[in-house]
């Protein structure tokens, strides 16, 4: 498929976990600025889905890769570094609510043992 002058070979295309979970940092890395929309307020939720579909289609158009290896070569550390900060957040996400839970439980626990002790 050709688009904007720069044919893009099937093998670039696919998921960039980069582009999704360092979006705007990795727009500017590699000269896309699409990703820049993601400061737009709720429209947000869905670019990210998009920037992490279209970012390696989009990183071909706009970069001066001399051959699929170096740009693969360059993504690959993108796609790591997000999947790392991705795992990471999932991570933190599970440890925060279990916290609160116990937390919660903690306070219904000595809310209704004072309750019920009285």
């Amino acid at each position: 498929m050709e688009e904007n002058g720069k044919d893009v070979p099937q093998e670039v295309r696919g998921w960039n976990w980069g582009a999704f979970m360092f979006n705007w940092v990795w727009g500017i890395g590699n000269k896309t600025y699409l990703p820049l929309l993601v400061f737009i307020p709720v429209f947000n939720i869905v670019w990210i889905f998009i920037v992490g579909a279209r970012g390696n289609y989009w990183a071909w158009q706009n970069g001066n890769y001399k051959d699929i290896e170096t740009f693969k070569a360059v993504q690959t550390t993108w796609n790591r570094a997000g999947l790392v900060q991705f795992i990471f957040v999932i991570v933190e996400i599970f440890l925060y609510t279990t916290f609160m839970a116990f937390i919660m439980f903690a306070i219904f626990a000595s809310y209704f043992n004072f309750y019920y002790s009285n």
